[in-house]
């Protein structure tokens, strides 16, 4: 019985604390009521063994979906990009079918060929004519217009001139049946000297044009001399030492 006293007393005295796995050993004094000696602490106890490791535990319940939030405010809009690749081209679709052949459309307009199937002209000609008058006909060539509807192409060719006179003018012009052209203008040609009254020059000249609205039928092309307009007479002469001529051709009209 005295050995158990004596062993609660000297755990008494001594005092182990053990914190996270670290030993403290901490010596205090015996209470002074107590008559006996306090003994040296032990030596510290190993570590027990682990234990075990647990089970896992279950699986939670899935939590429910949240509410869904307000929609944010649309943002500003970026830069423009780059332009793309040019794309590849489509293929060629299919020729469509081909329509109908339309109605005929009328006739066109008579052609010039049609109007004249053939050439119809004339020359007059005339050797050392030598006419000095100095107004009135010279020559004449009568001709067979085949068409109404078409124009007469005249000419002159020969020796003009003016004599003896000082700034003088005559005038030699065409007549269709004794009337000057009706359209589009008179077929005329002038010669004038301004110093002249030693001079007898005979030129040979062109004179030529055409002439419409004349009727089908015979018609008498003449050929005359005249007095300018604005001045009086002079000594004129027409074809001298060469040949003359007064040509005429039945020709389409000119276009509009």
């Amino acid at each position: 019985m005295m050995s158990i006293l004596i062993l609660l007393l000297t755990i008494t005295c001594a005092a182990t604390a053990i914190s996270n796995g670290n030993q403290t050993t901490q010596t205090m004094q015996c209470p002074s009521s107590s008559n006996l000696a306090c003994g040296i602490p032990g030596v510290p106890g190993k570590h027990g063994s682990n234990g075990a490791p647990g089970r896992d535990g279950r699986d939670g319940r899935d939590g429910r979906d949240g509410a869904k939030g307000d929609q944010g405010l649309k943002g500003k809009t970026g830069p423009q990009g780059p332009p793309g690749d040019k794309g590849l081209s489509g293929a060629e679709g299919p020729a469509g079918a081909k329509g109908d052949r339309g109605p005929r459309g009328p006739p066109g307009p008579k052609g010039a060929s049609e109007l004249m199937p053939s050439k119809n002209w004339k020359e007059c000609v005339w050797r050392n004519l030598n006419d000095g008058k100095d107004n009135g006909l010279v020559q004449e060539c009568v001709f067979t217009k085949k068409l109404s509807d078409t124009a007469l192409h005249v000419y002159w060719t020969g020796a003009l001139r003016i004599h003896a006179c000082n700034g003088c003018c005559k005038r030699w012009y065409f007549t269709f049946d004794g009337a000057e052209c009706p359209g589009p203008l008179p077929i005329d040609g002038v010669a004038y000297m301004q110093t002249g009254a030693s001079q007898d020059l005979h030129r040979v000249r062109h004179i030529e044009g055409h002439c419409n609205n004349i009727d089908k039928g015979q018609v008498r092309v003449g050929f005359w001399i005249g007095n300018c307009n604005g001045y009086g007479n002079a000594d004129g002469y027409t074809g001298w030492n060469s040949v003359s001529r007064i040509f005429v051709e039945e020709v389409p009209k000119a276009q509009a």
